[in-house]
């Protein structure tokens, strides 16, 4: 048994280094309102005189309606109408189809997973039959591997014991590429119940092949508990099972998060999501006008500073080329990838410059209100330097771009790291922050550095800390 604080910190880094993969059964499209295997099959097992709670080979009662029936005609139509539905993602699809996760392999017949994508705004390479294999998407952002079909396809899905046996011919490579998967990345297997033959024969082969050498991946189990009306004996049966079914998990390097309740998990991908983007963050800021203790340069110093420590610690910087400060930051980041990594721009900068030349203001307002939107929708940390800029008569206010951004950071649940030191609308967002101090836990050792220091070394090193401390890992 792994603890979900293990779990988060394991499969962060492999999101981080591209390495992670899903693996989704009927458990997580089930809140959506859609049947599981054994609900689909019930009124077809009731036809042939079965009770479907008293079976465990599902295939084979599958398998024995096409025989009853003499044709899959029956199955494909209950396949149809139970998963052609126009649903939504639950939370659990939204979260898991937002994150930058590339692969994902299921055995549903719906489409939550691609529909997630889409809301996403993530560009979905879905493979259903072994033809689609040999294409590649343009610009696609995931792979989805539907590995037992479509409900679209109904008369081709995997059902029955005669498309099992038969997988390999009417389904070429794609226990091969799951196989490569499941070696290469590791997998969160969620909604899955592991009694699926496909997956154990692939399991078992990479174990043969690998030993112990084979790579850790993670599962959502529920535990068992006591009821009211479970006897000792039956509880302590129930409890064996499961611990021997831990032990056997273990053996294909499937480390499994116990939960009381399936309401965990979606706690458990909310506080993966948070974690991921923890590692991502925005520096907003800009300045038309400076003084004697931040002159020019200085603040320059500062952006370039605090973009080359965020990435030489390995996080993400997103810029939106703020006046005065957007240069420092790019350079700063250039700096730090091109001297430690590898030059691999995309993975630890992202650079958003604001739309230019809308000569209507209020298009201009509503454009821009809904670009910064965007960028903190993928960031988790938002840091705030200076802000301020020129009115129409050439005065210095405060710029409300910078406190737009703070109120969507607020509402995105942003880790707030204000430089109130550096004046302008970073100093009135460390005011709003510090008279709520009770609600910004990591800011507390960092209050008087925040709004006093001018020492570049020690205000840089302060802000690290505070982006340090909001990872898993």
């Amino acid at each position: 048994m792994v603890t979900s604080k293990q779990f988060l910190r394991e499969y962060v880094k492999a999101i981080r280094d591209g390495n992670a993969a899903v693996f989704a059964g009927a458990g997580l499209s089930r809140p959506s309102g859609f049947v599981d295997w054994k609900e689909l099959l019930r009124p077809l097992a009731d036809d042939i005189d079965l009770n479907i709670d008293e079976e465990h080979d599902l295939a084979a009662v599958a398998q024995y309606v096409r025989n009853k029936a003499g044709n899959r005609a029956t199955i494909n139509s209950s396949l149809l109408d139970a998963f052609s539905k126009d649903i939504s993602p639950n939370e659990n699809v939204s979260i898991l189809t937002r994150l930058p996760i590339h692969t994902y392999w299921t055995t549903n017949y719906d489409h939550l997973i691609e529909t997630g994508l889409q809301e996403a705004n993530r560009n979905s390479d879905v493979k259903i039959e072994y033809k689609q294999l040999s294409t590649t998407k343009r610009d696609r952002d995931a792979i989805v591997y539907k590995m037992h079909g479509d409900a679209d396809h109904a008369s081709d899905a995997v059902l029955t014991k005669d498309d099992y046996i038969q997988y390999d011919r009417h389904y070429p490579f794609f226990r091969k590429i799951l196989q490569s998967d499941l070696i290469s990345k590791t997998f969160l297997f969620i909604g899955f119940s592991f009694e699926d033959p496909n997956l154990d024969s692939i399991l078992g082969q990479i174990k043969l092949l690998l030993d112990e050498n084979i790579r850790t991946h993670y599962c959502f189990m529920k535990k068992v508990i006591q009821t009211a009306s479970m006897t000792d004996e039956e509880f302590g049966y129930q409890k064996a099972r499961q611990d021997l079914r831990e032990d056997d998990l273990k053996r294909y390097g499937v480390q499994t998060i116990f939960i009381n309740d399936y309401s965990e998990i979606t706690d458990i991908l909310r506080n993966l999501e948070r974690a991921v983007l923890s590692n991502n963050v925005f520096i907003s800021g800009s300045a038309d006008f400076y003084n004697d203790e931040w002159p020019n340069a200085k603040i320059e110093d500062l952006a370039y500073q605090l973009a080359n420590r965020l990435i030489q610690e390995g996080f993400k910087v997103t810029s939106g080329f703020g006046l005065g400060i957007g240069s420092s930051v790019i350079n700063g980041a250039l700096d730090a990838i091109y001297t430690k990594k590898f030059k691999h721009i995309d993975e630890h900068l992202c650079l958003r410059p604001f739309p230019q030349g809308i000569a209507d203001p209020n298009e201009r307002k509503a454009k821009w209100e809904k670009y910064r939107e965007e960028i903190l929708y993928n960031n988790g940390i938002a840091i705030f330097m200076i802000g301020n800029k020129k009115n129409m008569h050439g005065e210095k206010i405060i710029a409300d771009g910078c406190l737009q951004e703070y109120r969507i950071a607020e509402e995105n649940n942003c880790i707030i790291i204000p430089l109130g030191t550096t004046g302008g609308a970073a100093a009135s967002i460390y005011d709003i922050v510090k008279a709520a101090k009770t609600n910004y836990p990591y800011l507390e050792s960092y209050w008087e550095i925040l709004r006093t220091e001018t020492n570049l070394d020690n205000l840089v090193n302060a802000v690290i800390s505070i982006a340090k401390s909001q990872r898993p890992v």
